[in-house]
């Protein structure tokens, strides 16, 4: 029988009054994985990141970590790491101080003389590379340079589990990349356990093994950041990871071409794609008001011609890599999709253009008109 994951939510609740702010939510983490919390604001991200550190207490379910219940004990007793957005890193103590103060309670009581803490103090600021600024005070060095003390701070007491709270979101986006390169090489070195709550895409596919995208508190889908871009599992997750475009139309069953959605009405052509299953288990019916939603590599600039829609370029966003046009197609409210067109920019504002599906990129994926789970 294989073991238990190392962390186990099961049919975790919170509300507050009459708001339930999670929702039901089972997850499990392995022993050594980063899991990122990933979603929009109110999404429930912060919420979750309190209860398994005890700050909040739960209305219903559980919390296991190495098989062992602890969603009713206080936080102390968790023996929990975890590094608050803003760092809350004491002002009047110096570096050394800070991150000694992570082990505070467990001195002498707890078999560590001063020596002892010094030494790991001394571990843990070499583990971030911030050996040397031990005398330093908070004010005294950088953003990115807190968010290391602070990290160095949880890590010191040797937690069974490690809680980041968009650890990264007060940096500029320089010193944001950066830091985050340190924070993926110390998080991996050290081999903890990892929970990181961000609002960023980037991050969340950078810095976790698996991603977990929340949505009004429940969980919508989780797992390797390729499979939430490739194959998003509800119409929220696909217009939430990564660029997508909707085209709405009715869902054609599989015929030669496979399964797809007719766009813009009767006669209107058929673009192929995936069909999701609905909840409950539901599949789509032929004739049933559909969407297609597509990524910008999916589609492609073509000449007028079968299959192809009209369209204008309303707007061109070079991104110092590649080039975005968004087109609006000729269609019944005027829908608007974003197609890649490569690094040269072949396409200019007000250019008369035809869309078709793309040869690459990830099979477009159809969902039931207004699922938006």
């Amino acid at each position: 029988m294989p073991a238990e994951p190392f962390l186990v939510l099961d049919r975790l609740e919170k509300r507050f009054g009459e708001l339930a702010v999670i929702r039901e939510l089972s997850l499990a983490v392995a022993e050594g994985e980063v899991l990122a919390l990933l979603g929009p604001s109110g999404s429930g991200k912060t919420t979750l990141l309190r209860l398994l550190a005890g700050f909040e207490v739960a209305d219903g379910g559980s919390i296991r970590v190495g098989g062992a219940e602890v969603v009713h004990l206080p936080p102390a007793r968790r023996r929990f790491g975890m590094v608050f957005q803003h760092y809350a890193l004491f002002p009047h103590l110096t570096v050394g101080e800070n991150v000694a103060f992570g082990l505070a309670g467990r001195g002498r009581e707890g078999g560590r003389d001063r020596e002892t803490v010094a030494a790991r103090v001394a571990e843990m600021l070499r583990l971030v590379d911030l050996d040397g600024f031990e005398g330093r005070k908070p004010g005294e060095i950088s953003g990115g340079q807190q968010q290391r003390v602070a990290l160095a701070r949880a890590l010191a007491p040797a937690p069974r589990l490690l809680l980041l709270d968009e650890p990264l979101s007060n940096l500029d986006p320089a010193l944001r990349e950066r830091t985050r390169r340190e924070l993926k090489r110390t998080v991996r070195e050290v081999g903890i356990t990892t929970v990181l709550v961000t609002h960023e895409q980037e991050e969340a596919f950078d810095l976790g093994d698996r991603v977990a995208v929340l949505h009004q508190g429940r969980l919508d889908q989780v797992g390797v950041p390729e499979e939430l871009y490739a194959a998003p599992a509800t119409r929220f997750v696909a217009g939430f990871v990564g660029r997508a475009s909707a085209l709405a139309g009715s869902f054609a069953a599989a015929g030669d071409g496979g399964p797809g959605v007719r766009i813009g009405g009767a006669g209107g052509p058929i673009w192929a794609g995936e069909p999701v299953t609905m909840r409950g288990g539901r599949e789509l019916e032929a004739g049933a008001a559909a969407e297609l939603m597509a990524r910008p590599e999916s589609l492609r600039l073509v000449a007028p011609g079968e299959g192809a829609i009209a369209g204008r370029v309303v707007e061109r966003r070079f991104t110092g890599v590649i080039t975005y046009a968004t087109v609006r197609l000729e269609l019944p409210g005027e829908p608007e999709v974003e197609v890649l067109v490569g690094a040269a920019g072949a396409a200019n504002e007000g250019d008369q253009v035809a869309v078709a599906p793309g040869v690459a990129g990830p099979r477009p994926r159809i969902f039931a008109a207004g699922s938006f789970r």
